[in-house]
């Protein structure tokens, strides 16, 4: 009786050993759930303020009053309407409503908006990325799509300054064809203008009266602006360098597409639009025109001063506006140091200097 108590000890052992090895294995716990992407509250509208719009519109009002200038003028009048036309307008203002304009062609480029958006969904980011903008400019030219946006800036507005190049050609081939024995116009266009002082100084003071913006105009380009569709634009890319005014224009389009550019930012929108070399450019032109006027004394002579310091020194300076100068060498390290004198700027000068030698040589 005494022996079966080991034996029956070894059973229940085995057994015991046998259901262990049946048992399920306690499950291995499950991972931690990644914690939950941040939401953060949605990017404001695309907000572009009236002022841009205002600026904006003055330059493409201007721009359509100046295309209509053409060649065969019919009489000593018409070539002054010409030149009244022609100077009416202020270089600063002229120059900054190109770089609104830009803005508001860089904004009908979708790439351009939603990929300034896509990267500033973090409100800490979007903050970062207006400081930089109106720091430095430059920076909004390396947002995503900026070279589609650059390229409807630099179509368009390079397709205001090769229609007023044709101007430029006709007029001033006009100039001398008038002046040819068989041309029935020579008779009044040889003889002298008369009070050639009072028309000088008309020029000279259209050149400084602040021009108002068209409401029509305004209404339609804040529109388009705000909505980033109403103008008709062939698409086009273009990639960098880019000038200042590109640079400035893609800024002021990058704000709005941030919602950092309505009422409450004029002061950032306004500095944007000031570019130095720009209306260094149109001002030369300005100097350049009432030169060669107060050098003019036949109507033939003033037909050159139109289209060479109205229509050409406009497609020059729309042109330098959008295409960067070639870099090139130094000579010395005082060159360095000097200051840089623009194409344009050269340009006008050998322009002013060819053309009153002509001038002078016709007489």
């Amino acid at each position: 009786m005494f022996k079966a108590l080991p034996h029956r000890g070894l059973a229940l052992a085995a057994a015991a050993m046998v259901l262990a090895s049946c048992a399920t294995p306690e499950p291995e716990p499950a991972p931690a759930p990644p914690p939950p992407a941040p939401v953060y509250a949605p990017l404001p509208a695309v907000s572009l303020n009236e002022g841009v719009a205002q600026a904006a519109s003055i330059y493409v009002a201007f721009m359509r009053e100046a295309g209509t200038i053409q060649a065969g003028f019919t009489s000593a009048e018409a070539i002054q309407a010409a030149i009244r036309r022609g100077a009416s307008y202020e270089p600063a203002q002229l120059s900054r409503g190109m770089i609104a304009y830009g803005s508001i062609l860089a904004l009908q480029s979708p790439e351009f908006v939603q990929g300034v958006r896509a990267i500033a969904a973090d409100p800490a980011s979007r903050r970062q990325m207006i400081d930089r903008i109106t720091a430095d400019p430059a920076y909004a030219a390396t947002l995503p799509g900026a070279d589609a946006a650059a390229g409807l800036i630099i179509d368009t507005i390079g397709r205001d300054s090769a229609a007023m190049l044709v101007i430029a050609d006709a007029v001033e081939a006009d100039a001398y064809t008038i002046q040819a024995r068989n041309d029935p116009r020579r008779r009044w266009a040889v003889a002298h203008i008369t009070d050639r002082v009072t028309r000088l100084e008309g020029a000279k003071a259209l050149s400084a009266v602040q021009m108002l913006p068209s409401a029509e105009e305004s209404a339609r380009l804040f529109a388009a602006a705000n909505s980033g569709s109403g103008l008709s634009l062939n698409p086009a890319r273009s990639g960098p360098p880019y000038t200042p005014a590109i640079a400035r224009s893609l800024s002021i389009a990058a704000l709005a597409a941030l919602g950092a550019g309505g009422e409450d930012a004029r002061a950032n929108t306004e500095a944007l639009t000031v570019e130095q070399n720009s209306e260094f450019c149109l001002n030369m032109s300005k100097l350049m025109l009432f030169q060669c006027l107060a050098a003019s004394r036949p109507s033939y002579e003033d037909m050159f001063c139109v289209g060479r310091h109205v229509a050409r020194d406009l497609a020059t300076c729309t042109a330098q506006n959008i295409t960067p100068a070639p870099v090139e060498p130094t000579a010395n390290a005082a060159a360095d140091s000097a200051p840089a004198q623009t194409p344009v700027a050269e340009a006008a000068a050998a322009a002013s200097v060819s053309a009153t030698s002509a001038l002078n040589s016709s007489r």
